[in-house]
């Protein structure tokens, strides 16, 4: 469905640390990173798209994270749900909403939500039963 998502940052290294931390659990292998632009990419194992991007604006503006916005990963479990959301916080993330079901989206959401140190609205979600 998509080629790719283009999440902006302003402080690169600090974002790049960050979603270091947090994309391989959720089984996301980084396939570049770019110091000199900045910006990196991440991918499954499986396929080259769609990809996971961070960067500056390409335009030299600073970035400034959109409200209402929002990138969210599919987890394998809700196992890593937790794993991930831990990871965010550790790595500097700000929560916006524990793990947990949500039953108002169906009956097996399980999610959790944080702001990556960018500001940016992250979500990681599993559909699937226990």
């Amino acid at each position: 469905m998509f080629s790719h998502v283009f999440v902006g940052v302003s402080d690169f290294r600090r974002a790049l640390a960050f979603y270091r931390s947090v994309l391989p659990i959720l089984s996301l292998q980084e396939r570049f990173c770019d110091t000199g632009r900045p910006w990196a990419g991440w991918q499954t194992a499986s396929s080259r798209r769609p990809l996971f991007l961070i960067g500056t604006p390409h335009d030299g503006r600073a970035h400034d994270s959109g409200n209402g916005q929002m990138t969210a990963f599919l987890a394998e479990s809700r196992e890593v749900v937790d794993k991930a959301y831990a990871a965010a916080l550790a790595g500097g993330g700000v929560s916006e909403g524990e793990p947990g079901l949500r039953p108002e989206y169906h009956a097996n959401y399980y999610g959790a939500y944080f702001k990556d140190t960018e500001g940016n609205k992250i979500c990681v979600a599993c559909h699937s039963a226990p």
